[in-house]
C-alpha cells in the first residue's frame, strides 16, 4: 500500500471519525436545544452546522477544477440563524458531508500533488484535505461543548468517560500491537 493511498484512506476515516461525534453529540439533543445561542457574540450549534455545510459546499464542488471559495458562497449569512428545524439542519448537515464524502471517494493518490485553489492561494491537495481535517473537527468540538453544556440529563461520552481512562488504557495494552489507524476501534464504539 503507497503512502498516498494510505494518507488519503486515514483522512476519509478521520472526517468519518469526526461526523459521527458530531452527530452523536446532536442526538443527545431535544430538537430545540440546535438552535440555541448562549450569547450574541455565539453561534448556535445550527448556525454552526450551517457554516460546516456551507464551507464543505465551496470546498469540495468541483474542488480540483475551480477555486474553494466559490462566488456563489455567501459566507456572512451562515452565520445567520435562520434554520427552523432539525430536520433542514440535518439536511444541510448532510448535504455537505455528501459533497466532501464525495470529493475523497473520486480522488486518487496520484491527485495528492496536485494544486489546488482556495481565495487565490494555491495548495497541494493534501495541504487542502489538512486546512478541512483542522476546520471541521474545530466546529465539531463547538457542537460537542455546546451540547454539553445544553444536554438536559445524563451525557453519554464520545470519547474516554470521566475516570475511565484507567480501564481504557489496560483494554488497549492487553492486545497484541498492530498497525491500523486508531478510529477502526473508535468508529465501531460510536455505532
Amino acid at each position: 500500500m503507497s503512502a498516498d493511498f494510505s494518507y488519503l484512506e486515514s483522512a476519509k476515516k478521520q472526517f468519518l471519525y469526526y461526523k459521527m461525534l458530531g452527530e452523536k453529540a446532536i442526538n443527545q439533543l431535544e430538537p430545540e436545544q440546535l438552535f440555541i445561542a448562549f450569547n450574541e457574540d455565539t453561534n448556535s450549534i445550527a448556525t454552526i452546522i450551517k457554516h460546516i455545510s456551507g464551507n464543505m459546499l465551496s470546498r469540495w464542488t468541483d474542488f480540483l477544477t475551480t477555486d474553494g471559495e466559490k462566488e456563489w458562497r455567501n459566507r456572512d449569512s451562515e452565520f445567520e440563524n435562520d434554520l427552523k428545524s432539525k430536520e433542514e439542519v440535518l439536511e444541510l448537515w448532510n448535504k455537505g458531508w455528501n459533497c466532501l464524502e464525495n470529493a475523497l471517494e473520486n480522488l486518487t493518490p496520484a491527485q495528492l500533488s496536485d494544486i489546488i485553489y482556495i481565495r487565490n492561494e494555491g495548495h497541494t491537495v493534501i495541504e487542502a484535505i489538512n486546512r478541512q481535517l483542522a476546520h471541521y473537527p474545530y466546529h465539531i468540538g463547538q457542537i460537542v461543548f455546546y451540547a454539553k453544556q445544553l444536554k438536559k440529563g445524563e451525557w453519554n461520552s464520545l470519547s474516554i468517560p470521566k475516570n475511565k481512562s484507567g480501564n481504557y488504557n489496560a483494554e488497549k495494552f492487553a492486545k497484541e500491537k498492530e498497525i491500523k489507524n486508531f478510529t477502526d476501534d473508535e468508529l465501531k464504539r460510536l455505532k
